[in-house]
Protein backbone atom coordinates (compact mmCIF):
# COMPACT_ATOMS: atom_id res chain seq x y z
CA UNK A 1 0.00 0.00 0.00
CA UNK A 2 1.54 3.14 -1.26
CA UNK A 3 0.14 6.50 0.96
CA UNK A 4 0.90 10.14 0.47
CA UNK A 5 0.31 11.62 4.12
CA UNK A 6 0.88 14.80 5.33
CA UNK A 7 -0.78 18.05 7.14
CA UNK A 8 -0.48 22.06 6.78
CA UNK A 9 -0.61 23.68 10.45
CA UNK A 10 -1.91 26.85 10.61
CA UNK A 11 -1.17 29.55 13.14
CA UNK A 12 -0.65 32.65 15.01
CA UNK A 13 1.64 34.17 17.52
CA UNK A 14 1.59 37.11 19.19
CA UNK A 15 5.34 37.60 19.44
CA UNK A 16 8.22 35.56 18.39
CA UNK A 17 7.33 31.96 19.64
CA UNK A 18 9.52 28.90 19.94
CA UNK A 19 7.64 26.19 18.63
CA UNK A 20 7.65 22.07 18.11
CA UNK A 21 5.81 20.16 15.56
CA UNK A 22 5.37 16.61 15.35
CA UNK A 23 4.40 16.07 11.15
CA UNK A 24 7.24 13.37 10.33
CA UNK A 25 6.54 10.06 9.55
CA UNK A 26 9.19 7.84 13.02
CA UNK A 27 12.12 7.18 12.35
CA UNK A 28 11.89 3.70 11.92
CA UNK A 29 9.85 3.82 8.65
CA UNK A 30 12.74 5.91 7.14
CA UNK A 31 13.96 2.93 4.49
CA UNK A 32 9.81 3.16 3.62
CA UNK A 33 9.51 6.74 2.22
CA UNK A 34 9.27 6.43 -1.22
CA UNK A 35 9.30 10.38 -1.90
CA UNK A 36 11.03 13.23 -0.73
CA UNK A 37 10.07 14.71 2.49
CA UNK A 38 8.71 18.61 2.02
CA UNK A 39 8.82 20.71 4.88
CA UNK A 40 8.26 24.49 4.21
CA UNK A 41 7.58 27.27 6.38
CA UNK A 42 5.15 30.76 4.89
CA UNK A 43 6.88 33.14 5.90
CA UNK A 44 9.76 31.37 5.17
CA UNK A 45 12.00 30.52 8.33
CA UNK A 46 14.95 28.07 9.17
CA UNK A 47 13.55 25.08 10.64
CA UNK A 48 15.87 21.91 12.09
CA UNK A 49 14.50 18.39 11.91
CA UNK A 50 15.53 16.49 14.84
CA UNK A 51 15.48 12.93 16.38
CA UNK A 52 15.42 12.22 19.80
CA UNK A 53 16.58 8.98 21.59
CA UNK A 54 13.25 6.94 20.79
CA UNK A 55 13.67 7.84 17.39
CA UNK A 56 10.56 10.64 17.51
CA UNK A 57 11.50 13.30 14.70
CA UNK A 58 10.73 16.62 16.07
CA UNK A 59 10.49 20.12 13.82
CA UNK A 60 12.13 22.81 15.55
CA UNK A 61 11.90 26.96 14.39
CA UNK A 62 11.20 30.21 15.63
CA UNK A 63 7.64 31.37 14.40
CA UNK A 64 7.55 35.36 13.62
CA UNK A 65 4.41 37.24 15.41
CA UNK A 66 1.87 36.96 13.10
CA UNK A 67 0.63 33.71 10.89
CA UNK A 68 2.90 31.00 10.74
CA UNK A 69 1.87 28.16 7.94
CA UNK A 70 3.54 25.01 8.21
CA UNK A 71 3.30 22.36 5.11
CA UNK A 72 4.43 19.18 5.17
CA UNK A 73 4.12 15.90 2.24
CA UNK A 74 6.03 13.12 1.65
CA UNK A 75 4.70 9.46 1.03
CA UNK A 76 5.43 5.89 2.30
CA UNK A 77 5.14 2.29 1.78
CA UNK A 78 2.73 0.63 4.15
CA UNK A 79 1.73 -3.08 4.28
CA UNK A 80 -1.39 -4.22 3.37
CA UNK A 81 -2.37 -6.64 5.67
CA UNK A 82 -4.47 -5.28 9.06
CA UNK A 83 -3.01 -5.24 12.60
CA UNK A 84 -2.02 -8.78 13.90
CA UNK A 85 -5.03 -10.29 16.10
CA UNK A 86 -2.96 -12.89 18.68
CA UNK A 87 -5.50 -14.12 21.56
CA UNK A 88 -2.67 -16.97 22.26
CA UNK A 89 0.03 -14.02 23.20
CA UNK A 90 1.03 -14.19 26.94
CA UNK A 91 1.31 -11.56 29.31
CA UNK A 92 4.88 -10.93 30.55
CA UNK A 93 5.80 -11.85 33.87
CA UNK A 94 6.61 -8.32 35.62
CA UNK A 95 9.58 -9.36 37.35
CA UNK A 96 10.81 -10.76 33.57
CA UNK A 97 9.90 -7.11 31.81
CA UNK A 98 12.94 -5.32 29.96
CA UNK A 99 13.87 -2.81 32.13
CA UNK A 100 12.88 -0.06 29.84
CA UNK A 101 9.28 -0.33 29.97
CA UNK A 102 8.27 -0.12 33.75
CA UNK A 103 7.99 3.59 32.74
CA UNK A 104 5.53 2.57 30.99
CA UNK A 105 4.13 1.22 33.87
CA UNK A 106 3.89 4.24 35.53
CA UNK A 107 1.18 7.07 35.73
CA UNK A 108 1.67 10.09 33.80
CA UNK A 109 0.14 13.19 32.92
CA UNK A 110 -2.80 12.10 31.30
CA UNK A 111 -2.87 8.44 32.35
CA UNK A 112 -3.64 9.04 35.83
CA UNK A 113 -3.84 5.34 37.50
CA UNK A 114 -4.40 5.89 40.80
CA UNK A 115 -7.91 7.11 40.17
CA UNK A 116 -8.55 3.77 38.36
CA UNK A 117 -6.90 0.92 39.73
CA UNK A 118 -9.94 -0.23 41.91
CA UNK A 119 -12.31 -0.21 38.73
CA UNK A 120 -9.39 -2.07 36.54
CA UNK A 121 -9.19 -4.83 39.13
CA UNK A 122 -12.86 -5.13 39.89
CA UNK A 123 -13.79 -4.98 35.79
CA UNK A 124 -10.70 -7.29 34.54
CA UNK A 125 -9.03 -9.09 37.44
CA UNK A 126 -11.07 -12.27 36.06
CA UNK A 127 -10.20 -11.98 32.88
CA UNK A 128 -7.17 -14.31 31.49
CA UNK A 129 -4.16 -12.12 31.14
CA UNK A 130 -2.46 -11.55 27.95
CA UNK A 131 -3.82 -10.79 24.76
CA UNK A 132 -7.24 -11.77 25.41
CA UNK A 133 -7.33 -9.08 28.64
CA UNK A 134 -5.82 -6.27 26.70
CA UNK A 135 -8.79 -6.84 23.92
CA UNK A 136 -11.28 -7.43 26.83
CA UNK A 137 -9.97 -3.81 27.61
CA UNK A 138 -10.36 -1.93 24.65
CA UNK A 139 -13.86 -4.05 23.71
CA UNK A 140 -14.73 -2.23 27.56
CA UNK A 141 -13.55 1.34 26.56
CA UNK A 142 -14.90 1.22 23.09
CA UNK A 143 -18.42 0.60 25.08
CA UNK A 144 -17.98 2.83 27.40
CA UNK A 145 -16.80 5.94 25.33
CA UNK A 146 -18.36 7.95 22.30
CA UNK A 147 -16.10 9.71 19.78
CA UNK A 148 -17.44 13.09 19.36
CA UNK A 149 -15.08 16.54 18.26
CA UNK A 150 -17.41 18.60 20.41
CA UNK A 151 -16.36 16.67 23.61
CA UNK A 152 -12.64 17.80 23.41
CA UNK A 153 -10.66 19.36 26.30
CA UNK A 154 -7.11 19.80 26.34
CA UNK A 155 -6.50 18.45 29.53
CA UNK A 156 -8.44 15.75 29.97
CA UNK A 157 -7.60 12.21 31.99
CA UNK A 158 -8.53 9.02 31.91
CA UNK A 159 -10.50 8.88 34.16
CA UNK A 160 -12.10 12.49 33.18
CA UNK A 161 -13.09 10.85 30.00
CA UNK A 162 -14.33 7.95 31.87
CA UNK A 163 -16.38 10.29 33.91
CA UNK A 164 -17.56 12.43 30.84
CA UNK A 165 -18.33 9.22 28.30
CA UNK A 166 -17.35 10.70 25.55
CA UNK A 167 -13.88 12.06 23.66
CA UNK A 168 -11.67 11.62 20.52
CA UNK A 169 -8.75 8.73 19.93
CA UNK A 170 -6.38 10.16 22.31
CA UNK A 171 -8.99 9.90 24.92
CA UNK A 172 -9.45 5.81 23.95
CA UNK A 173 -6.02 5.48 24.00
CA UNK A 174 -5.31 7.39 27.53
CA UNK A 175 -8.35 4.76 29.31
CA UNK A 176 -7.09 2.06 27.75
CA UNK A 177 -3.42 2.58 28.35
CA UNK A 178 -4.36 3.23 32.09
CA UNK A 179 -6.59 0.33 32.69
CA UNK A 180 -3.32 -1.78 31.05
CA UNK A 181 -0.60 -0.14 33.61
CA UNK A 182 -3.04 -0.91 36.41
CA UNK A 183 -3.12 -4.71 35.41
CA UNK A 184 0.85 -4.44 35.37
CA UNK A 185 1.08 -4.72 31.29
CA UNK A 186 3.49 -1.77 30.09
CA UNK A 187 1.41 0.41 27.48
CA UNK A 188 2.46 3.38 25.70
CA UNK A 189 1.25 6.02 23.21
CA UNK A 190 1.25 6.41 19.32
CA UNK A 191 0.28 9.09 17.51
CA UNK A 192 0.41 9.18 13.58
CA UNK A 193 -1.68 9.29 9.95
CA UNK A 194 -4.26 7.02 9.41
CA UNK A 195 -7.41 8.87 8.39
CA UNK A 196 -9.88 6.20 6.14
CA UNK A 197 -7.41 4.15 4.89
CA UNK A 198 -9.28 0.99 3.84
CA UNK A 199 -12.36 1.89 5.83
CA UNK A 200 -15.13 3.96 4.06
CA UNK A 201 -14.84 7.44 4.11
CA UNK A 202 -17.37 9.50 6.91
CA UNK A 203 -18.02 13.23 7.30
CA UNK A 204 -15.84 14.54 9.71
CA UNK A 205 -12.22 15.48 8.34
CA UNK A 206 -9.02 13.48 8.38
CA UNK A 207 -7.29 14.21 11.37
CA UNK A 208 -3.71 13.10 13.53
CA UNK A 209 -4.68 9.34 15.03
CA UNK A 210 -4.04 8.00 18.23
CA UNK A 211 -3.89 4.41 19.01
CA UNK A 212 -1.51 2.64 22.14
CA UNK A 213 1.27 -0.48 22.46
CA UNK A 214 1.20 -3.16 24.77
CA UNK A 215 3.87 -5.03 25.63
CA UNK A 216 2.98 -9.16 25.95
CA UNK A 217 5.46 -11.49 25.65
CA UNK A 218 8.79 -9.96 24.49
CA UNK A 219 7.89 -7.35 22.18
CA UNK A 220 5.15 -4.73 21.41
CA UNK A 221 1.79 -5.01 20.10
CA UNK A 222 -0.78 -2.41 18.21
CA UNK A 223 -4.10 -2.27 19.98
CA UNK A 224 -6.75 0.61 19.31
CA UNK A 225 -9.86 0.98 21.73
CA UNK A 226 -11.30 3.65 19.73
CA UNK A 227 -11.88 1.16 16.12
CA UNK A 228 -11.21 -1.54 17.86
CA UNK A 229 -11.01 -3.63 14.47
CA UNK A 230 -8.01 -4.42 13.00
CA UNK A 231 -6.71 -1.80 10.67
CA UNK A 232 -4.06 -0.96 7.92
CA UNK A 233 -2.53 1.92 6.63
CA UNK A 234 -1.04 3.03 9.73
CA UNK A 235 1.92 5.86 9.61
CA UNK A 236 3.71 6.06 12.86
CA UNK A 237 4.51 9.70 13.93
CA UNK A 238 5.44 9.35 17.64
CA UNK A 239 5.58 6.87 20.79
CA UNK A 240 5.50 8.53 24.24
CA UNK A 241 4.20 7.66 27.91
CA UNK A 242 0.74 9.97 26.69
CA UNK A 243 -0.15 12.61 24.32
CA UNK A 244 1.85 15.44 26.84
CA UNK A 245 5.05 13.81 25.44
CA UNK A 246 3.86 13.79 21.90
CA UNK A 247 2.17 16.57 21.06
CA UNK A 248 1.52 17.43 17.57
CA UNK A 249 2.38 20.75 18.37
CA UNK A 250 4.35 22.43 21.49
CA UNK A 251 4.14 26.11 21.81
CA UNK A 252 6.48 28.05 24.30
CA UNK A 253 4.42 30.44 23.65
CA UNK A 254 1.19 31.99 23.74
CA UNK A 255 -0.28 30.88 20.18
CA UNK A 256 -3.62 30.38 18.41
CA UNK A 257 -4.54 27.62 16.15
CA UNK A 258 -5.85 29.09 12.74
CA UNK A 259 -6.29 25.53 10.67
CA UNK A 260 -5.50 22.06 10.57
CA UNK A 261 -5.58 20.28 7.86
CA UNK A 262 -4.50 16.38 7.01
CA UNK A 263 -3.58 14.38 4.23
CA UNK A 264 -3.77 10.37 4.38
CA UNK A 265 -4.44 9.15 0.76
CA UNK A 266 -3.88 6.09 -0.91
CA UNK A 267 -2.08 6.90 -4.29
CA UNK A 268 -3.29 4.99 -7.18
CA UNK A 269 -1.11 2.25 -8.87
CA UNK A 270 0.47 3.54 -12.14
CA UNK A 271 -0.87 1.37 -15.16
CA UNK A 272 1.69 -0.90 -16.90
CA UNK A 273 2.45 -0.07 -20.47
CA UNK A 274 1.75 -2.77 -22.66
CA UNK A 275 5.09 -3.40 -24.34
CA UNK A 276 3.98 -6.79 -26.67
CA UNK A 277 4.62 -6.12 -30.49
CA UNK A 278 1.42 -6.52 -32.75
CA UNK A 279 1.77 -9.07 -35.68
Amino acid sequence: MHLRVGCQIELCCQAPTPLLALVHPHSSLTAALQAPEKLRLVPDRTIEVLSDQTGNRWSRWMAPSGSTNLQYSTSVLCSDSPDPVLPAVRQCPIQALPIDTYRFLNPSPYCDTAELMQLAWSTFGGVAPGWPLVQAICDWVHGQIRFDYEAVRPHKTASGALADGAGVCRDFAHLAITLCRCLNIPARYCTGYLGYTGIPIGEAPVDFSAWFEAFLADRWYIFDARHNFPRSGRVLIARGRDAADVPFLRSFGEHQLLGLHVITEPIAPQPVANSSLSA
